[in-house]
């Protein structure tokens, strides 16, 4: 018998959730304490279950020469505000809340990325769904939430079928919200991400119809405050910060299921589930340079969003990167991109 997953059991861990999406939500914050010595501190944006938790499990915390002074957001909009607004120093996002920022105008420079795969973001359609492939989307009902990197990702893959947006009846809902409209048959379909997807198979309440694989970036960065980057101290401290943080992400090689376990606690995710999801998404991640072949890619989701009026101006993503971090990284190792959005 398949263990079937209620949706308020789904949505235990949706401060995470919220994270990879980028959509509307909650601006709340909380304290979550200082790390480290010294008379040098910076703050650090963070999610439940992101950068503190896996610079604590794998160690790097340790003989910090100046102080993190963390604070955790709902969501990658309320923590870029944070950082244009200068509370926070730095913090962590997806690939698409600096794309929206910066067509704010916000202050806000990508320092730091990972390239992973994007088999984890999906377009879920229920197990006895008629559906079988992308191009049948046509006139369903699609659940997403607006200005998301699932929007993102279902924008290409419908691309790549053939079809535009307006094919589709978009349902633009926040996670929550389309979780009850998914289990309910409500919609024919669900665009989003891991964990949702690995919770939402491992509960036997759908199935793939396809992924984000070959059609999105798979990009995930830091971003900083200018303000902190022109004070040196914090710089340098921001330079080790990173540092420690791609460590943390190469560690989760080699243990996953430890990784796993420390997730499931820190968000209230089924280990199993946890360790399904780390699997997919996070063995694959890895630091890259934040070069020309990058700032294309995120240039291209900037135009995609532009071209459906989602972001009212044009965006020089290029100018809202700083380079002076990348080191020896490898370059960006960018998924197959889709040409601009109709």
């Amino acid at each position: 018998m398949r263990r079937r997953l209620t949706p308020a059991a789904l949505l235990l861990p949706l401060a995470l959730l919220l994270t990879a999406c980028g959509g509307n939500s909650s601006a709340s914050t909380s304290d979550g304490g200082t790390d480290g010595r010294g008379s040098v501190t910076i703050s650090v944006g963070d999610q439940k279950g992101g950068s503190e938790a896996i610079l604590r499990a794998a160690g790097e915390l340790d003989d910090l020469g100046y102080r993190i002074k963390w604070s955790t957001f709902t969501s990658g909009p309320p923590l870029l505000e944070a950082v244009n607004a200068g509370a926070v120093d730095i913090g962590g996002v997806g690939n698409t809340p600096p794309v929206f920022a910066a067509g704010a105008g916000s202050k806000i420079k990508v320092v730091a990325a990972w390239h992973g795969t994007s088999k984890g973001d999906t377009i879920l359609v229920p197990d006895d769904s008629p559906l079988k492939r992308p191009e049948q989307l046509k006139g369903r009902s699609v659940a997403v939430a607006q200005g998301s990197s699932a929007h993102f990702q279902l924008v290409a893959s419908l691309r790549k079928a053939g079809l535009k947006l307006s094919d589709v009846r978009v349902e633009y809902l926040q996670p929550a919200d389309a979780l009850a409209a998914f289990t309910a048959g409500k919609v024919d379909a669900w665009a989003v991400w891991d964990p949702y997807t690995s919770q939402v198979l491992k509960g036997g309440q759908g199935r793939v119809l396809t992924d984000g694989d070959g059609v999105t970036n798979g990009h995930t960065f830091q971003v900083a405050a200018p303000a902190a980057l022109e004070d040196g101290k914090k710089a340098a401290a921001v330079e080790d910060y990173l540092e420690r943080l791609r460590r943390a992400y190469t560690w989760v090689h080699g243990h996953e299921e430890e990784w796993a376990k420390v997730w499931a606690k820190e968000t209230g995710l089924p280990e199993d589930v946890a360790l399904a999801a780390v699997k997919r998404t996070y063995t694959t991640r890895i630091a890259v340079a934040v070069d020309k072949p990058l700032i294309a890619s995120e240039q291209e989701v900037a135009d995609t969003f532009t071209a459906l009026k989602l972001i009212p101006r044009k965006v020089d993503f290029a100018a809202f990167t700083d380079t002076r971090f990348n080191g020896d990284l490898p370059p960006s190792t960018s998924a197959a991109r889709p040409s601009k959005a109709s």
